[in-house]
């Protein structure tokens, strides 16, 4: 799905399966973009804006919770440059490293490129980097347990060692014992 915000609210345009020949058509026109990673909770935010002041700009940022959160959080970033009309939001629910194996990254990287600045090639680098250290710590939180709880509520291997050891099967077996030897002290 790719939605295009206008600041005037609305949204302009929207898909719900992710076309990349379409990414790479609006990362290759539109001035401002936030590529958002929601398994990061993080956003790939690109504004290709300049003034004589000012360059181009690509952060990770943390992710809005509405358009226009984002509006104002890119004002705040960007003053000089004001509200944009329009910010073009393209959702990313793949893994990073894909970003490049389907070639989306070339076409940031080129955008960037070509205002002159080998600056901002370093810092989409840096980016992209960020983002797959951000990914690779998120799936090892996913693996290990550390902020995710499990929906079928299987005991770990701590809480099966723990009831083993509280177990007082011995006591099993000596009331067994008690039965058995009530039930020949009777036949006699």
């Amino acid at each position: 799905m790719i939605a295009t915000i206008s600041s005037r609210g609305g949204v302009l345009d929207s898909d719900y399966r992710i076309d990349v020949s379409e990414v790479n058509r609006n990362i290759d026109l539109v001035d401002v973009i936030a590529m958002y990673f929601p398994l990061l909770r993080k956003t790939l935010l690109m504004d290709l804006r300049t003034n004589d002041v000012d360059g181009p700009m690509i952060r990770v940022v943390p992710m809005a919770n509405t358009p226009e959160e984002r509006f104002q959080s890119l004002i705040k970033m960007r003053p000089r440059f004001g509200k944009p009309d329009t910010i073009t939001i393209i959702p990313w629910p793949k893994y990073v490293d894909s970003v490049v194996s389907l070639g989306i990254w070339d076409h940031i990287v080129r955008r960037f490129a070509d205002t002159g600045s080998a600056e901002m090639v370093r810092q989409c680098e840096k980016c992209l980097a960020e983002l797959a250290k951000l990914e690779r710590e998120e799936m090892t939180r996913a693996i290990t347990g550390e902020n995710y709880e499990t929906i079928w509520g299987k005991p770990g291997v701590a809480e099966v060692t723990s009831n083993l050891l509280d177990d007082e099967s011995d006591d099993d077996f000596e009331d067994e014992d008690d039965i058995v030897e009530d039930f020949l002290e009777d036949d006699d």
